[in-house]
């Protein structure tokens, strides 16, 4: 019997397993897919909110401003990418200057540092390209940009080096109480744990009630965004909002941290967790109401359009508790929109429930919380020089599009976390990231995983289960 199982490896799971994994405790991570970051993770906006949207004295206002903190010095230590760029919200018309006053007021009440309200001549200084039918706006320098795939990656890397236990592929399926905690039924076997966090996303609902009396249910939003290539990266340099409403934050425009920029999302209601369609009507809203804000984005130069699942629920919180009649069963549900920037403050929280639940938190002597990554592009000339002599996989670019060599591709497949598609390969070092979405070195980083891994390329996917490439097999061997 494991002391504590973590079901779902999206950023809220894979943080509290790396928070828990910091103890002298058995941990196992239990994921649906056959990656970590595959969900709502590695399909959002990308934004380190500042906090002043959250209404005060709530959980989310609390853990969104300190989880910003904690997510730029946790993603410095474990080298994931990460802009402090600040953002702004503009404002329109009176009610919209209303609206911007508000949440200046909430900002402040929030703890948020630095919030500055923007006159129309200051925001247009400082952003040419927006609407000149701008008003004014407020500032949130604390704001920032971050690689959400790779955050969640260092933190399920950290835990798996610090001990804990993954299992991909092995969606929880029931759940029974046994004596001293909790079996955890999977297609790859059961799990006996003391305890248990649930961290399923968009199922964290149907998880709890595994187990539990109902206690809250999750209604599924659907976002869609565009996203430009690096021509269009520096339209503006902020993150750009227009006012918040019932639906979310509304329709965004931003840098990303590679130095795309990013447009959306819309906010559809669907009926499955996992419904990720792109549609025409939803891109086209998505589009008009940028536009407020950025009336100059070229959409020709849109190389990808994708869409995510946000875990909206009937509850106006984030659901952080211990479920009703299971001691030692810790839901972390809803955790919507400021989910990814809350996320190390989560964990911290699930971390100090399950020690009043009675788990013994004794801190381990030799706990890592750190991790550092060959980006070889970002090297100096005489540093990719003296890696190429010492490995010459570093001389072969794969990715022409950005610059990613054979050398990080194979890191990649060696690490901690293998990845066993193409796009965990580009959700680990960026390949097919870029303007021709791997349309170029695909086939090539195909080869690549075949022969690390030691499997037939037809076994090679392109990322979830069934996503297969090739339905065939090569030349001279028998037909499929």
């Amino acid at each position: 019997m494991v002391d504590v199982t973590v079901i779902g490896c999206g950023v809220i799971g894979a943080a509290t397993a790396a928070m828990l994994a910091k103890y002298d405790l058995s941990v196992m991570v239990l994921e649906a897919q056959n990656d970590v970051a595959t969900g709502t993770t590695k399909a959002n906006s990308a934004i380190i909110h500042a906090g002043y949207d959250p209404e005060p004295e709530t959980q989310m206002a609390r853990l969104n401003v300190e989880g910003n903190r904690l997510c730029k010095e946790w993603a410095k230590q474990l080298d994931v990418p990460c802009k402090e760029i600040g953002s702004l919200v503009l404002a329109f018309d009176e009610a919209d200057l209303a609206m911007i006053n508000e949440l200046y007021r909430r900002g402040v009440a929030n703890g948020v540092p630095e919030l500055k309200l923007l006159s129309a001549e200051e925001l247009l200084a400082m952003e040419p390209n927006l609407s000149h039918e701008v008003k004014g706006a407020l500032l949130a320098p604390s704001a920032a940009v971050i690689s959400p795939w790779d955050f969640c990656l260092a933190l399920a890397e950290t835990a798996v080096k610090n001990g804990a236990q993954l299992k991909r592929s092995a969606p929880v399926t029931a759940i029974e109480k046994i004596e001293g905690g909790y079996r955890l039924h999977t297609p790859q076997g059961a799990v006996e744990s003391r305890m248990v966090v649930n961290a399923a996303g968009v199922f964290a609902d149907k998880v709890h009630d595994m187990i539990a009396p109902h206690a809250f249910t999750t209604h599924p939003s659907r976002g869609e965004y565009y996203l430009m290539d690096k021509s269009q990266g520096a339209l503006v340099d902020h993150v750009v909002f227009q006012c918040p409403n019932k639906d979310g934050k509304g329709v965004l425009v931003s840098p990303t941290v590679h130095g795309n920029l990013i447009v959306g999302p819309n906010a559809e209601p669907v009926a499955k967790g996992d419904d990720v369609a792109v549609t025409a009507d939803g891109l086209a809203f998505v589009r008009r109401q940028a536009a407020k804000s950025v009336p100059e984005i070229n959409y020709r130069d849109s190389i990808r359009n994708f869409a995510g699942v946000r875990a909206v629920t009937d509850q106006p919180d984030f659901v952080i508790a211990e479920a009703e009649g299971a001691p030692g069963f810790i839901d972390l549900g809803g955790i919507k929109s400021p989910g990814l920037s809350s996320a190390p403050a989560i964990a911290l929280q699930a971390v100090e429930l399950l020690g009043k639940a009675g788990l013994t938190l004794k801190e381990k002597e030799n706990y890592v919380f750190e991790r550092r990554e060959t980006r070889f592009k970002e090297l100096s000339s005489d540093e990719k020089a003296k890696l190429v002599e010492k490995s010459p996989a570093y001389g072969r670019v794969i990715c022409r599009c950005e610059t990613i060599t054979e050398g990080e591709i194979i890191a990649a497949l060696h690490s901690p976390i293998p990845p066993v598609s193409v796009d965990g390969v580009k959700r680990r070092c960026n390949a097919g990231m870029g303007r021709c979405q791997g349309g170029f070195c695909g086939p090539r980083v195909q080869e690549i995983i075949a022969r690390e891994l030691g499997v037939p390329q037809t076994e090679v996917l392109q990322d979830k289960a069934g996503s297969r490439i090739l339905l065939c097999k090569t030349k001279g061997e028998d037909a499929q």
